[in-house]
């Protein structure tokens, strides 16, 4: 059994909107305007490293819109399996938009909601995002 501990996500996409944001050097920054609306608060784990995308671990907050940017701590209630890897760990009650989650993915992704259990699994086990090599030039 893996142990429960609190995550801390920040938020890059709210609910019911189309502007996304992106994470980057410790802040969200403008990213694009999607087609379609979000149907769940979007955004990352700063500081864990999902290799299966080449980014920070991908979160989903299920409930009311969240501002852009809001850091959000708390325990995953379950965890987004996805075939390629591209997991998402989900926070807020299931019953307030798992089926608009799960619908979101076309079904060649396979989603699956997966127990908090393999959650927190999951995100115990992936990396800090790599060091990024920085050549100073005078």
């Amino acid at each position: 059994m893996t142990e429960s501990r609190l995550w801390t996500g920040v938020v890059e996409w709210t609910a019911g909107t189309r502007e996304r944001f992106v994470w980057r050097a410790g802040r969200v920054v403008p990213l694009r305007t999607e087609p379609l609306k979000a149907p769940v608060n979007y955004g990352c784990v700063p500081g864990i490293w999902n290799p299966a995308d080449d980014a920070e671990a991908d979160a989903v907050w299920l409930g009311a819109p969240l501002a852009v940017g809001e850091q959000v701590a708390g325990l995953p209630t379950g965890l987004l399996y996805l075939r390629d890897g591209d997991h998402k760990v989900v926070f807020g009650p299931l019953e307030e938009g798992a089926q608009a989650l799960l619908a979101w993915f076309p079904e060649e992704r396979g989603a699956q909601l997966l127990d908090a259990e393999s959650a927190q699994h999951w995100l115990s086990g992936l990396p800090a995002p790599p060091v990024l090599d920085v050549v100073v030039v005078n």
